[in-house]
């Protein structure tokens, strides 16, 4: 059963809540989870300067440890909050690396050109 830690959206219009999860990755988006990891507000209130996250660091690291991939939105999260380093390999940066070195090839002279087509007339 795979597992994904994603966001599960909650609340009204324009009040939106997100709740991290862990839950099976063929489930609906607000379908019912394994667990319920922490809540997200992005939404300020009238007199706050910051969003609001609560969340249980040692299960997160729980369902990382047991194979459950985040998705990109949560990585971006947990890696603001200092529980996965930016070199872990669900990061945006390794994801972005190439898989296979890629070694630039020489460029081919002009002469080599001129001639292959010559040769193919």
């Amino acid at each position: 059963m795979p597992m994904r830690l994603r966001f599960a959206m909650h609340g009204v219009r324009n009040r939106r809540i997100l709740h991290l999860v862990a839950i099976n990755q063929r489930k609906a988006r607000n379908a019912k989870p394994a667990e319920l990891l922490g809540i997200y507000d992005p939404n300020l209130r009238p007199g706050e300067d910051e969003k609001k996250i609560e969340w249980s660091v040692d299960r997160i690291r729980y369902w990382l440890s047991v194979g459950a991939v985040p998705s990109k939105s949560v990585v971006k999260l947990l890696e603001a909050g200092k529980i996965l380093s930016p070199d872990s390999p669900y990061s945006t940066a390794a994801r972005l690396q190439p898989k296979y070195p890629v070694t630039p090839e020489a460029p081919i002279p002009s002469e080599e050109i001129t001639s292959a087509t010559e040769a193919t007339s």
